[in-house]
């Protein structure tokens, strides 16, 4: 079907006329006559065959209608300047496209659009809002964020679109997408577009009141028939050398390469480069004023005709001039294949797709076999095509980018430290401390700074202090301020009972201490001798110097008695 056979506005046809649109697609076709009349539909079509203006086209009808004749049977009802029609979308990049189709189609009316995203200003989006918006293009964050601020007045809309519902919910918009359709009025008209749909979108769909028409262009086909997919079975160590082979053998005019990770996009761009392969990145990782230079540039004519993006591309980028599509990994879903694949081959040229799989990437190529109903060619590349003189692709621990970030986080750089061999040695003090945590010397103590490793745990003089009253007597242990009264060694006398006390005067932490407990007589304490005893503690040395003295005095008595 042709576009001047729809019978629409005058103005709306002059500008499509103006973008040298002639046919419409089947999707366009299909959807026009349930959209344009109001009803809700649900459009599944696969992607590059105009979903976009498969709505645009009917609602831009609908509005016009309603202001020059409210009575026509496609016009919205009782349609006032203030109303709006609200699409939602997964990514800023989608916003931006939709928003420039949107302005392209109302060039000859005064309908007026502007998307609303987050990464930039509020400003300029309350600015816009203040004003009288036809179209008002969004992802969910942002509009719920200018809603609770009363910048947005959702009972304003008459018409609300998901293109990419299915993404959205991948995303994690699920709620935020209830959120904002339960404080919309029920008397609106719901449009749900997409290449890929899922049941849980279209019970969200029922969930809200709404019947949609079911369009499904597909057919069970999921890819363009136009775009020829081949994969190529490597080891992960050569898939940067094929890359750069398959782009000089193609030689293609504009080339997307789809990576998994975000760390690895400017990775890629920077092996390309360097290989006289001019490349730029797009990711989260830079900013949207950023995101918008990078496809700025990419369209533009000139030689920076590759772009390294992750899936934040597949599903906002409409560039017809794309004619070759690299996977540098197997996508994780077999549904972001569909739409990557379909950045190529659009508004009917051919196009081609190419995936590097290694054996990280097999369960992947299984899901999509298995999504897509069809097993994907297997490429080869012949030994003269293979690039041998190439710079490598740097690998992902050792950039620069990583190194910088790792010294900042490790708080000295080796140059700093030295080598180990000449950094000095660990001191100890008496307590077996470091020697940094310097304490100052009790009474009778010698110097930490002084004190050598060997005489750690010596005693130095034979002098003791009691314990206090109130202390754990168990332990007896001596505080660090207890009396200050000397008492002279005593020697045992076992036959009194009396207490022998410990010669080494007791050190802070005490951990090192020698003490001398009263061992009372077993036959006047009984059954309680456990109990009531106590017993000399000695450590290391110590308690091996006191043996052998004990020893010693024993012979030396022994002889004295023979000998006289």
């Amino acid at each position: 079907m042709k576009y001047v056979d729809l019978e629409l506005d005058s103005r709306l046809f002059k500008a499509i006329e103006k973008l040298g649109y002639t046919d419409t697609t089947p999707i366009q076709e299909q959807a026009f006559s349930p959209v344009v009349l109001g009803k809700d539909v649900a459009g599944l079509a696969q992607t590059g065959t105009g979903k976009t203006a498969a709505f645009l086209i009917p609602l831009i009808e609908r509005i016009l209608k309603a202001e020059t004749q409210p009575e026509h049977e496609r016009a919205f009802k009782d349609w006032k300047p203030f109303h709006c029609i609200l699409i939602l979308v997964p990514t800023r990049e989608l916003a931006d496209q939709i928003h420039e189709n949107i302005q392209k189609l109302t060039s000859e009316t005064s309908l007026k659009s502007y998307p609303l995203y987050g990464g930039t200003g509020y400003d300029k989006q309350k600015e816009a809002l203040s004003s009288q918006l036809q179209f008002i293009v969004s992802t969910p964050g942002r509009l719920i964020d200018l809603y609770k601020e009363h910048f947005v007045d959702l009972k304003k809309v008459r018409g609300i679109v998901f293109d990419e519902a299915d993404r959205m919910f991948d995303m994690g918009f699920k709620e935020d997408m209830k959120y904002i359709l339960s404080r919309i009025e029920r008397q609106r008209q719901f449009l749900v577009f997409s290449a890929t749909l899922n049941f849980d979108v279209l019970n969200t769909a029922y969930q809200f009141g709404s019947e949609p028409v079911e369009i499904n262009i597909s057919k069970d086909v999921a890819k363009a028939d136009n775009v020829k997919d081949a994969i190529f079975h490597l080891g992960q160590e050569e898939k940067p050398q094929h890359l750069i082979s398959i782009i000089k053998k193609e030689n293609p005019r504009q080339t997307i390469i789809f990576t998994n990770y975000k760390n690895n996009v400017d990775r890629i761009a920077n092996f390309l480069t360097a290989n006289q392969m001019p490349a730029m990145g797009i990711s989260s990782l830079i900013s949207q004023s950023q995101r918008n230079q990078v496809i700025t540039k990419f369209k533009a004519s000139n030689n920076q005709n590759i772009l390294v993006a992750t899936d934040v591309a597949a599903r906002g980028l409409d560039i017809n001039d794309v004619d070759l599509v690299i996977n540098f990994e197997m996508p994780q879903d077999a549904e972001s294949y569909v739409h990557r694949i379909g950045r190529t081959g659009r508004a009917g040229k051919e196009g081609q797709a190419f995936s590097l799989v290694s054996d990280k990437d097999v369960e992947s190529l299984s899901r999509v076999e298995e999504y897509t109903k069809k097993k994907i060619e297997i490429g080869f590349l012949e030994d003269a095509d293979l690039v041998k003189d190439f710079k490598p692709m740097p690998n992902e621990y050792s950039d620069s980018t990583y190194k910088k970030t790792f010294q900042a986080s490790s708080g000295a750089h080796k140059q700093d430290r030295g080598p180990k061999k000449d950094r000095p040695k660990k001191e100890y003090s008496a307590d077996g401390r470091p020697s940094n945590h310097y304490r100052k010397p009790l009474d009778g103590e010698k110097s930490t700074e002084t004190l050598k490793k060997s005489d750690r745990f010596k005693s130095s003089d034979k002098e003791f202090k009691p314990s206090q009253p109130g202390q754990n007597k168990n332990l007896n242990r001596q505080g660090a301020h207890g009396d200050k009264t000397d008492y002279k060694f005593k020697n045992r006398a076992a036959s009194n009972g009396q207490t022998a006390q410990s010669s080494h005067q007791p050190s802070k932490t005490a951990s090192h201490a020698q003490r001398y407990v009263n061992k009372s007589s077993s036959a006047s304490h009984g059954g309680a001798k456990k109990n009531e005893s106590r017993r000399f503690r000695q450590s290391g040395d110590s308690k091996k110097n006191s043996n052998s003295v004990t020893v010693v005095t024993q012979v030396k008595n022994f002889f004295k008695r023979i000998f006289g």
